[in-house]
């Protein structure tokens, strides 16, 4: 299942970490994290952000942990942000998933650009 959302007037980090945490609160486990800044060649003083999160499950019958989300927050606070969430939802159950849509829109709801 992918999740794909567009802001406007967020802050790319901001978005990021409150992801992180809304999917921690739902029992994933913290995979790999990684965000980056960029500045704009036309503005230096613009920025554009990169965020990239993964999180896991613990599978109790191998002792395992396995990926189940992917997340990808770019943007900059001055414009649009973009957020996609790929999860796999044979790892992840869909009332977890339900609940951090929930979290997430009632956080970002104002700030989404919704589709014409």
């Amino acid at each position: 299942m992918q999740i794909r959302k567009t802001y406007r007037e967020i802050n790319p980090d901001l978005l990021y970490n409150e992801v992180k945490d809304f999917t921690l609160k739902q029992g994933a486990i913290l995979g790999q994290t990684r965000i980056e800044t960029y500045s704009l060649p036309t503005d230096s003083s613009s920025f554009i952000t990169r965020g990239t999160l993964t999180f896991k499950v613990r599978d109790e019958s191998a002792k395992t942990e396995k990926e189940f989300c992917q997340v990808h927050v770019v943007g900059s606070a001055r414009g649009e942000t973009k957020l996609i969430l790929d999860i796999d939802e044979k790892l992840f159950a869909k009332e977890r998933i339900a609940a951090l849509q929930e979290d997430i829109d009632f956080i970002f709801n104002a700030y989404e650009v919704k589709p014409q």
